[in-house]
């Protein structure tokens, strides 16, 4: 059946509205994570900022998240203020419209433009799901050093364990966080990934699988538990880069776009 005026059909608009819906939510759920795990928190036009005087390099500590306001030049401004004495800018702008909107203004100031999409999930919960890891911070702790020690060769010894240790900031994040891995056959974690719930959503964040690990359906196994322990919640969602391969994997898994955001960073 069509509305008769645009020949969308009423199946089409009820779940335009509920993606729609379901966008919002999960900014929300970000936004609020974002707040509670904050060292400390700014209020700034269109949106705040969030700072940790214990982890200054850490990009996702230190930052603006923005979702309202047409003048770029104002948060480009903000950004400057907020951040002063921080070796990074990063803007993380919530709405898709203002984001594309400032992404000239932002480019021409040095800034690198990511665009990424909000995906929810969709298909049907498995009841199948092989058990995982729940780790706590000392199992943990050492493969993210070694992860930020692989991706970033060049940097000090102070700066891999701020990366790493910022991870215990996000306990405060929400209700529940839990930290879950699948070990490869010689014991060494070769997968990892974070849940997050706080009522009936849950945001799953924060998937890698170790380079030499790849392949070998570690990730697959993580996520079918992630979304067994997420089963029974309203909403379930995760950030993925619009621009790569992991939002491919997540369809298949039964993930939905619902729509975009953007991050900008200068360093």
């Amino acid at each position: 059946m069509t509305d008769g005026a645009g020949g969308e059909s009423q199946d089409d608009f009820a779940r335009s509205a509920s993606l729609t819906h379901d966008f919002a939510r999960s900014v929300a759920f970000t936004h609020e994570f974002t707040r509670r795990k904050a060292g400390r928190i700014v209020e700034a036009p269109g949106g705040f900022a969030v700072l940790n005087d214990r982890y200054p390099g850490s990009y996702e500590d230190n930052k603006l998240v923005i979702w309202s306001g047409d003048d770029p030049g104002a948060v480009l401004k903000a950004a400057d203020q907020v951040l002063a004495g921080y070796a990074h800018r990063l803007v993380n702008v919530d709405d898709d419209r203002l984001g594309r909107a400032y992404a000239p203004a932002f480019e021409a100031a040095g800034y690198t433009h990511e665009t990424n999409v909000v995906m929810v999930f969709r298909g049907t919960f498995p009841h199948d799901a092989a058990p995982v890891e729940h780790l706590d911070l000392p199992a943990l702790l050492p493969t993210l050093r070694a992860g930020w020690r692989e991706t970033l060769p060049e940097a000090t010894a102070d700066v891999i364990d701020q990366l790493a240790r910022r991870v215990e900031e996000r306990l405060r994040g929400a209700d529940t966080v839990g930290f879950r891995g699948v070990r490869a056959e010689d014991g060494e974690l070769a997968a990892r990934a974070d849940i997050y719930r706080h009522g009936d959503v849950t945001q799953i964040e924060d998937l890698y699988t170790g380079d030499r690990h790849r392949g070998r359906g570690h990730a697959r196994t993580l996520m079918r538990a992630l979304l067994a322990e997420a089963a029974g919640g309203e909403l379930v969602f995760l950030l993925a880069d619009a621009a790569d391969w992991p939002k491919d994997f997540y369809e298949r898994l039964g993930f939905t776009p619902t729509g975009h955001t953007h991050s900008f960073l200068r360093t």
